[in-house]
């Protein structure tokens, strides 16, 4: 029985549905729905004969997916896109109400108070960073993560159990993780299943479209490059997170494996624990969450799994689950490497904060829903609020404490960008001077001269220098990699440089003469004043 309260809970959960839909339809034509725009676009492509994996977007976006997904979205370029892109809106704050509805089961409430909890769910999750992203972007995410959800629970008839699985992998490869959850659990039969599901599809789309599946499975699913810079703050991955650390070619392959390998098992091995305790919801959650950590990319729409977790985390007994979960949420709602890019903290922190969704997925794994890490959440109910406080309370002040004192990896400054010379003309780059003899007087009596500027996000250094200077290094933090900064000729004698970066407090620029040696350093003025 739906109460007063659960209604109103529900309409309020319509409300923040429709007013993000509209915000997303009021973007730019150029930002609206990129995602759905590709897709869009190349099946428009596919359906004139041209392959499929040759498409590129105005926005130079490819289409990424196995050919089976095309299959699927087939049906899309026969109508307008207007007409897409309402459905797909329409469809996305289905699936998350869905999403909720699947979750709100395992969330420990009484009886009574489950629509209002189940409802509640929905609106917090609506207004999650993922579920935004996947309305802002019109991506698929949302919908695989329904499929593998029902089916990992259970939901779906007994004889279908993996089915959905299957399918949900041949459109997008991560799932494929859920067959290694059910053969540890001992569910051949729902293994066997999503194996069958998975290969159907396969073929399937083999046999309607043979040169783009040949295209795909050999060579262009292994490309992950074409999905965008992994490097970037947005993959928030363990791959994504080494790549960030700048580690060396030969050492990157064997760590990644290696995390992968710890983070997956663990989190396989806890999940069947749970399914064997009763708690397939919590056991589905957990396996997806390990798709976020594990995949060499995840972006902010592909975290809806720490999400859910965040939510069964809040919705269990004990004060330190509670807290683990808003903290858990507060970290997917927010984005702490922007939030706090000009407050100044040591480089360890930096990139913790930095990098804190791809921690938080993989303590996730390993904490197991507390059955693992118990000084990270209480070990039951006879635990007091005092001592459930104080282990949540210890937990993270080692954490911090631990990343404080580390140096700042080197690399570990994915917004990092030098400029060239065919950016010169563009005044946000090149900002202190304009003009040769403006620069002249600039520069003038000085081997080098800068100017620094914060925006929102970065901040950037642009400066002049002249005959004395050689090269110019800029290091993130100490011991970080030296990142040469381009001399540019823009004007006779006199060479200009432009640099960005996410934070500059622990940055270091050093400026060499014709011999090789320093001769100038540069810290405190990188700081903007």
């Amino acid at each position: 029985m739906v109460t007063r309260r659960a209604a109103a809970t529900w309409t309020a959960f319509g409300m923040i549905a429709i007013v993000s839909s509209v915000l997303v339809l009021r973007r730019p034509s150029w930002e609206r729905l990129s995602d759905l725009h590709i897709y869009y676009g190349a099946i428009r492509h596919l359906q004139t004969g041209e392959p499929l994996y040759d498409f590129v977007a105005e926005n130079g976006g490819p289409f990424t997916y196995p050919p089976f997904a095309a299959l699927v979205l087939f049906p899309i370029g026969a109508v307008p896109e207007w007409v897409v892109q309402l459905t797909w809106l329409a469809l996305t704050c289905a699936a998350i109400a869905a999403i909720a509805v699947a979750v709100g089961r395992a969330v420990t409430v009484a009886e009574h108070r489950r629509p209002v909890a189940v409802a509640a769910i929905a609106c917090a999750l609506m207004l999650s960073a993922p579920a935004q992203s996947n309305l802002r972007f019109g991506q698929v995410s949302v919908f695989i993560v329904l499929l593998a959800l029902v089916d990992g629970m259970g939901l779906t008839p007994a004889r279908y159990r993996g089915v959905l699985i299957g399918i949900a992998a041949a459109i997008k490869l991560t799932p494929l993780l859920f067959v290694l959850f059910f053969l540890v659990s001992r569910r051949y039969r729902d293994a066997g299943r999503a194996v069958a599901a998975f290969v159907a599809c396969a073929v399937l789309a083999a046999v309607v479209l043979p040169t783009d599946s040949w295209t795909f499975w050999t060579g262009t699913f292994l490309n992950t490059s074409r999905v965008g810079d992994l490097a970037s703050l947005g993959n928030q991955s363990l791959h994504g997170m080494l790549l960030r650390i700048g580690l060396a070619g030969e050492t990157f392959p064997l760590l990644w494996a290696a995390l992968v390998l710890v983070v997956c098992g663990t989190a396989l091995l806890r999940a069947r624990q749970l399914q064997l305790s009763g708690q397939p919801t919590h056991a589905a959650v957990l396996v997806g969450c390990a798709t976020v950590a594990a995949s060499p990319v995840s972006w902010t729409h592909h975290q809806i799994w720490p999400v859910l977790a965040a939510m069964l985390l809040i919705g269990a007994y004990g004060v330190a689950r509670r807290v683990a979960g808003v903290v858990l949420l507060g970290v997917l709602v927010l984005s702490l490497g922007v939030l706090l890019s000009q407050v100044s903290m040591t480089p360890g922190l930096q990139f913790l904060f930095e990098n804190s969704r791809a921690v938080a997925a993989a303590t996730v794994c390993l904490a197991g829903f507390g059955g693992i890490t118990v000084a990270v959440v209480a070990a039951g109910r006879r635990t007091s609020n005092v001592r459930g406080w104080l282990r949540v309370g210890t937990a993270a002040v080692v954490t911090v404490a631990f990343f404080a004192v580390q140096p700042l990896p080197a690399g570990a400054d994915p917004t990092f960008k030098a400029y060239r010379l065919t950016d010169v003309d563009n005044p946000r780059y090149f900002f202190v001077c304009h003009g040769e003899a403006d620069c002249a007087e600039y520069a003038a009596g000085t081997s080098i001269t800068f100017g620094v500027t914060a925006e929102k996000t970065k901040v950037r250094v642009n400066g002049v220098v002249d005959a004395t200077v050689s090269r110019l290094e800029y290091r993130s933090a100490p011991g970080g990699a030296a990142r040469a900064i381009p001399l540019l000729p823009v004007y006779p004698g006199q060479w200009h440089f432009s640099f960005r970066s996410a934070n500059l407090s622990h940055g270091r620029l050093t400026a060499f003469g014709v011999d090789g040696t320093p001769i100038a350093e540069y810290s405190a003025e990188l700081r903007p004043g």
